[in-house]
């Protein structure tokens, strides 16, 4: 049996209670279960339910048995605690930006939108203003279309990052990506990432990320 293995920032806190919470980034073990949108992973003995965005179920096509390697959002309620997994970083950061920075959008409605769009044709669709685009997955309206790509737009401001023809490179972007649904803006992302790259200009999207957040 595999050991439970937790890679990235993992936080661990008091909960209520004196009970301890261990935030868990990245979740790697043996696929226990495999169905569209979940998949039970097997890891020091403990099977972990992990609801997954359909477009990750069908990247990693998992067999039972396989092994596996995901990103994770542990969302904790009150009275439940879920997790989600990501087959891979871009998929997890448009995640976080729709449940941090779009209001009304919760995991259950951000997961429909990755499974029902791939990463890149919802960032065309949000830097295009394509309502249309965006409320053709199954469960999103109109409004709540237009709502994701007004917030998205004016509030994070991601077209600079998203749209084509940019002549930053592919960590440069992923950094700033990571950076905004960590909460920063897009002007405030790319200053920090711009800085970083200054200082250290064979950087990785990784190590952008954790410069840029040291301020």
């Amino acid at each position: 049996m595999q050991p439970l293995k937790m890679q990235g920032l993992c936080l661990v806190r008091m909960g209520r209670l004196g009970r301890v919470l261990v935030m868990i980034a990245r979740l790697q073990g043996e696929i226990w279960e495999a169905l569209p949108g979940r998949i039970v992973v097997g890891a020091g003995g403990v099977g972990y339910l992990v609801n997954v965005p359909l477009s990750t179920y069908d990247q990693l096509n998992p067999l039972e048995g396989d092994s596996i390697d995901l990103r994770i959002y542990q969302h904790v309620r009150e009275n439940s605690l879920t997790l989600y997994g990501f087959a891979k970083d871009e998929e997890k950061d448009v995640f976080l930006l729709l449940i941090d920075r779009v209001s009304g959008i919760g995991p259950a409605t951000a997961l429909a939108v990755l499974g029902g769009l791939p990463v890149e044709g919802f960032k065309q669709a949000v830097v295009n203003g394509d309502a249309v685009g965006i409320s053709g997955v199954k469960g999103i309206g109109k409004k709540t279309a237009e709502r994701i790509i007004l917030e998205l737009k004016d509030k994070v401001g991601v077209v600079r990052t998203w749209e084509p023809g940019s002549d930053r490179s592919s960590d440069a972007r992923d950094a700033e990506m990571g950076l905004m649904a960590l909460g920063f803006k897009q002007a405030e992302a790319r200053k920090a990432v711009d800085r970083v790259l200054k200082e250290n200009p064979e950087a990785g999207s990784a190590d952008i990320i954790r410069m840029g957040l040291r301020g």
